[in-house]
């Protein structure tokens, strides 16, 4: 297939690849398009992997029916990598995963970029067995094969993967330790209020979380993890370690394009105008790796479900040039931790003031305002009460009004 051309090439065959996809063709797109991606699985959903895969409910989250590609006139490419894009040529450079030796050039009209993160490691880890990180399913299978025969683990980092792991490995009956820099889990993104109630949670189920600490060394015996070495000195046991530690957007591939990436500062990835085109003609991203600006100017990039959902919604207008119909709403995001779905709704911020409406010990409600504004709200097993929320969220609102 070497130098065949294509209408629409989309690098990254998750979510947001498939979404714009399928809406170009609902936009009437005609043309020939092709997904990339380099997993030799089909396009599957990556939320379940710390849930419902890792406790052995679901194998299979496939985004689509396996016969809906061939129905939609869609080459989807697995077991593929895109190495290299020439904007100026309108190429990219295709290996197969399985041999790098081999590979092929296509050129396009229009490219879209959707290769998403990948999970930043920890130092010192490579290569040694028992140490897991959780981004593809295959990563989800091994966890879980591992953990059938562990009876304890440590989770390094409680951002909402760890959470979600942590709460997982607990219901398959191990031991599990949180290892957690910040005060709290959580705090980064909600704050040290919220995050001690999200402690209080882990807590109750028989979760060891330990804050203000941080993994100083890996213990082993040969190449196999024994445990690890806390900054204070002390030792704790571990069959296995999941690495919880943040993301990367995944961009190595745009090496020597001239395709702007964003400021560290404004999260990094590949910087876009208000509609996903980056400084290459002809060249789109969005979802996790994409750093959009707003139509003030604002860049930002955001790693939910439903913000990749809209990307995929505009950008495909765009390259149709169709007008793009999209509800307002607020940003939004949940995880589900021990049978309680925990919803962020709107755009808190740590530093915001927090207003704890509701707390019966488990569940909780919480307002969240900058300057007197009304900003998020984040519930736990409050899902009725989080979601009358949104229209207050769509205009400047008062936390007064929202408090009564």
């Amino acid at each position: 297939m070497s130098g065949s051309h294509v209408g629409v090439i989309i690098v990254g065959a998750g979510l947001g690849g498939v979404r714009v996809a399928e809406n170009l063709r609902a936009n009437d797109y005609a043309g020939p398009i092709t997904i990339i991606g380099a997993e030799t699985h089909p396009p599957y959903d990556r939320p379940p992997l710390s849930k419902s895969v890792l406790l052995g409910d679901d194998d299979r989250v496939d985004l689509k029916p396996a016969g809906f590609f061939a129905e939609a006139s869609i080459d989807l490419r697995t077991g593929e990598r895109v190495s290299a894009i020439s904007p100026g040529d309108h190429t990219v450079t295709i290996e197969h995963t399985d041999d790098p030796a081999q590979s092929d050039t296509l050129s396009y009209d229009t490219l879209i970029l959707a290769t998403g993160l990948m999970p930043r490691p920890l130092p010192g880890t490579d290569g040694l067995v028992g140490v897991h990180m959780l981004r593809t399913i295959d990563d989800a299978i091994a966890l879980r094969a591992e953990a059938e025969t562990a009876s304890t683990a440590v989770v390094v980092g409680a951002g909402f993967i760890g959470c979600e792991v942590a709460a997982s490995l607990t219901k398959r009956g191990l031991s599990v330790t949180v290892v957690e820099p910040a005060p709290t889990p959580l705090a980064a993104a909600l704050g040290e209020q919220i995050g001690e109630l999200v402690t209080r949670l882990h807590r109750a189920n028989g979760v060891d979380v330990l804050t203000g600490t941080y993994v100083d060394e890996v213990l082993t015996d040969g190449p196999r993890i024994r445990g690890v070495r806390l900054d204070d000195g002390a030792e704790i046991a571990a069959d296995l370690v999941l690495v919880g530690i943040g993301s990367i957007p995944v961009t190595d591939y745009l090496d020597g394009s001239g395709i702007e990436l964003a400021a560290p500062e404004s999260g990094g990835g590949i910087a876009c105008d208000h509609r996903g085109a980056t400084s290459a003609a002809g060249v789109f991203a969005l979802g996790d790796v994409a750093n959009w600006r707003d139509e003030g100017g604002a860049a930002r990039r955001v790693e939910h479900w439903t913000h990749t959902i809209e990307q995929a919604t505009i950008v495909a207008h765009t390259i149709t040039g169709t007008h793009a119909t999209i509800s307002a709403s607020p940003p939004y995001f949940w995880s589900d931790q021990y049978g309680l779905k925990i919803q962020v709704l709107g755009s808190p911020r740590a530093g915001d003031d927090v207003h704890l409406v509701d707390d019966d010990g488990t569940r909780f409600l919480a307002y969240y305002s900058r300057d007197g504004v009304f900003t998020g709200v984040v519930g736990a097993g409050k899902v009725g009460a989080v979601m009358k929320r949104r229209a207050q969220l769509l205009t400047p609102t008062q936390i007064a009004e929202v408090l009564g």
